[in-house]
């Protein structure tokens, strides 16, 4: 397996259907996470402030995954279900035609980072 260096390097490896998704998907978690840094953690790109990883996203073969901090999903979960999404304890899986909507993500987000502070 090909070690990332970057979040730059993660979306070019990605499949390329997923790219543009990709990219759009980094551009919202780091205008709400404006302080955090960016990380490649596990073989995936992240968001990391104070030593906590907030927020992470990932492409695999047929769908991509947002991954935030336990509290930001379960305080949303009618907000996920309402998208048509599924979610685990520390993520949401989304394809193409039903992406994670914006406002969803930054909601997520901020909430991740609360998480994360509390």
């Amino acid at each position: 397996m090909t070690t990332i260096a970057d979040h730059d390097a993660y979306i070019a490896a990605a499949p390329e259907q997923f790219q543009p998704a990709l990219a759009h998907l980094r551009a919202i978690l780091a205008r709400v996470l404006p302080e955090a840094d960016e990380i490649v953690a596990y073989n995936m790109p992240g968001f990391r402030i104070d030593g906590t990883v907030v927020a992470s996203y990932a492409a695999f073969s047929k769908q991509c995954g947002l991954y935030l901090l336990p509290g930001a999903i379960s305080a949303h979960a009618e907000g996920i279900a309402a998208a048509g999404l599924k979610a685990t304890k520390t993520g949401i899986t989304f394809s193409l035609r039903t992406p994670i909507p914006d406002d969803l993500v930054e909601r997520l987000a901020r909430a991740s980072r609360e998480d994360a502070q509390a």
